[in-house]
């Protein structure tokens, strides 16, 4: 397959469909991502990138990395990492060199290369790539310690260590007399001070520029990834692959600047960075040559086992020493440390670069390097989220649910819900409110859920779904768009009018479709309506249902009017009635429902109020009847 274009076509279906069933199966999707690109090259010869994109090949790969390194740096917001900076600083300043010295006594001595060589590999060894880390946390749902210190590793330690790299390559070169000393140190010390001030100066100064208002919207995000492309390319320039570090530093400044757009912008990259990260692994594995993986020895088994069970956890345990990580934290970081694509990338750039030199074991360099990759991809993808369960390091083991605003409704849908064990939560800012949930004994958060300390303090990893019930019918649209975006739009959930309700109203009363969530109830019920409801004896009931009582029977049983709102199935998944596509509850379901009192109880009350009245007008007949006596006494 040598036609580019149809090429291109293929590596973005491909990577894209693998990521949807890498979704629809709940694997890691670089595992399916890696499967596709060795089919694609090594297995079956159908394309091999490195060749057929020519010249191209090197840029398009540098510039794809920095982009998603970019977008990795949006991620990193300084208050986040407040119960973690120690740990994280030691992990980037002192485990870091700590692994490149013992990877390269490792790949000399074990792997038996030359010197040279094994201090590239040692260097480029040191990342932890986010393309792989981000994914698999997001499929773990780890608890936000260990979550953070994985995410910040991941994106510091991928300039990092492609900055070792490059001055390893540097150094061997002034060795051989290409370049001299003071070269070597002036141009290292230039691309720092590029990388690190130009990254800040251009990360605040786009802050500014967007601001004040001196770009349309729709230009901002062209804008940021014209940017963005020229940082890496003119820092590269200096030293090569030092505007990783740059285009690193541009992405943290501007994620902890007050731009009111930024989660647009975001968004954008975020949409971006899964093409990217698809297309680039399945090209990074389909470049590899089939000889090239012939060639691991026995040799490249013991140096795993070197790596990934000795030199990572040792150079972690020691390196966290009085950081205030606990020893489970400490294991599961230890072992998860997933390589990725910037060190393959690196390591084909370098190994090219050192076999024209005419080093002979250049190409045991990139073999090694995706024996790692692939090893740790495949180890870490399925083990991370059984080791986190195992040391109890995961948020839930239970989808959940987040509800925003604190009502006799919400309470008592919450009470039910933890009744049945699913983890919810009920957020408000109105202290009497969320005091009258403690009463309740409902985990509550008090705060305006859609502050910044709110995205900071609150793990939405939690929750699978999210319930806006407020007594504004506006402000429970905004909360589901903002939260639409990070939980999903099929799972947020309001009462009251919705956008989607566009039959209760004029056109010129209701909101456009795109914004607010789905309606909890079908015909939609508001604030008003259902705080009657509390008040007239509604309340909701948790009712599993058997091969013999199905759905119909269940209608049949429960007084007119009754509402379900979702069910639970056996695999504790939870499922709204209003959802799109939810079809119906069957055998084992546990449906939540919403709806009056039996019709005897009502009777009951009836009949207990109208003997309450008559024993009343008794009483009432009998004091008079008294009174009249007394008086006529009194008369005689």
């Amino acid at each position: 397959m040598h036609d580019l274009a149809l090429q291109l076509a293929v590596i973005g279906v491909a990577g894209i469909a693998s990521q949807w069933l890498a979704w629809r199966l709940q694997v890691p999707a670089i595992v399916m991502l890696l499967g596709v690109g060795l089919v694609f090259g090594p297995l079956t010869g159908l394309m091999n990138p490195r060749k057929d994109f020519g010249d191209l090949y090197t840029p398009l790969v540098s510039t794809a990395v920095a982009i998603i390194l970019f977008e990795g740096g949006l991620t990193l917001r300084l208050r986040e990492i407040r119960e973690t900076s120690t740990a994280v600083r030691r992990v980037v300043l002192l485990s870091g060199p700590l692994v490149w010295v013992l990877t390269a006594l490792a790949a000399r001595y074990v792997g038996a290369m030359s010197w040279p060589v094994s201090i590239i590999l040692g260097a480029l060894l040191v990342v932890t790539g986010p393309t792989v880390i981000m994914p698999l946390l997001r499929h773990a749902r780890l608890r936000s310690r260990p979550a953070s210190i994985l995410r910040w590793e991941a994106i510091l330690n991928d300039p990092v260590g492609a900055l070792f790299a490059v001055v390893a390559f540097e150094a061997y070169l002034v060795l051989r007399g290409a370049h001299e000393a003071e070269h070597l140190i002036v141009t290292t010390a230039a691309a720092l001070l590029v990388a690190v001030v130009g990254g800040i100066l251009v990360g605040r100064g786009l802050t500014v520029f967007f601001a004040r208002g001196h770009a349309p919207e729709y230009l901002k995000a062209p804008i940021l990834f014209a940017v963005v492309v020229a940082m890496n390319a003119l820092t590269n320039l200096v030293l090569e692959e030092a505007g990783l570090l740059t285009v690193t530093v541009m992405g943290i400044t501007m994620a902890n600047s007050r731009l009111a757009s930024l989660n647009e912008l975001r968004r954008f990259k975020e949409t971006i960075t899964v093409l990217l990260v698809s297309g680039l692994f399945i090209i990074l594995t389909a470049s590899l040559q089939r000889e090239v993986i012939l060639s691991l020895e026995w040799r490249v088994v013991a140096f795993l086992v070197l790596v990934l069970c000795v030199i990572r956890p040792l150079t972690l345990f020691v390196s966290t020493i009085g950081a205030g990580l606990g020893f489970r934290e400490r294991l599961l970081v230890g072992w998860i440390a997933p390589r990725g694509i910037v060190a393959v990338a690196v390591a084909g750039l370098f190994g090219s670069s050192l076999a024209r030199i005419g080093l002979a074991d250049a190409d045991r360099m990139v073999a090694y390097t995706f024996a790692v990759v692939a090893a740790t991809i495949l180890l870490h993808g399925f083990t991370l989220k059984p080791l986190a369960r195992l040391l109890d390091l995961r948020v839930t083991n239970r989808p959940g649910i987040l509800v925003v605003g604190a009502s006799r409704f919400s309470i008592a849908l919450a009470q039910r819900l933890k009744a049945l064990e699913v983890p919810v939560l009920i957020a408000d800012a109105n202290w009497s409110h969320v005091s009258e949930a403690r009463l309740g004994e409902v985990e509550v958060w008090f705060g305006e859920i859609l502050s910044e300390e709110a995205h900071h303090s609150l793990d939405l990893s939690r929750f699978d779904h999210m319930i806006a019930a407020t007594d504004n019918d506006a402000y429970n649209a905004l909360v589901c768009t903002d939260f639409g975006a990070e939980i999903g739009r099929s799972e947020v959930f309001q009462i009251g009018a919705t956008a989607a309700n566009t039959q209760t109203s004029s056109a010129r009363h209701t909101m456009h479709f795109s914004l607010g969530g789905r309606p909890l109830f079908d015909p939609p019920r508001g604030y008003n309506e259902l705080r009657d409801h509390v008040i007239d004896g509604w309340a909701f009931q948790a009712t599993r249902l058997t091969a013999e009582f199905g759905y119909g029977q269940f209608f049949e049983t429960r007084p007119e009017g009754t509402l379900p709102i979702l069910w639970i199935r056996p695999s504790q998944e939870i499922v709204f009635a209003a959802g799109e596509g939810a079809g119906e509850p069957g055998p084992g379901d546990t449906i939540v429902s919403f709806g009056p009192p039996r019709a005897e109880r009502e009777q009951e009350k009836i009949v207990r109020g109208t003997l309450t009245e008559r024993e009343a007008r008794r009483e009432k007949a009998r004091k008079t009847a008294e009174e009249v006596s007394k008086q006529a006494e009194g008369t005689n």
